[in-house]
């Protein structure tokens, strides 16, 4: 996670840091914004709707 994130995590409510930590992150930005996609094998995949990074 960029340290100009990680430095925000502070500034959150306890609930909100809590729930991030058991939510999928994007390994990019670092954003809650994440979406589960199935792929067209059957696959799961994911896709973070703040930056666009995917990953599976």
């Amino acid at each position: 996670m960029p340290a100009s994130i990680r430095g925000r995590v502070h500034d959150l409510p306890a609930e909100v840091v809590m729930r991030s930590k058991t939510t999928l992150l994007c390994p990019f930005c670092g954003s809650l914004h994440v979406a589960q996609v199935l792929g067209d094998n059957g696959g799961i995949s994911y896709v973070c709707t703040a930056c666009g990074h995917s990953w599976s």
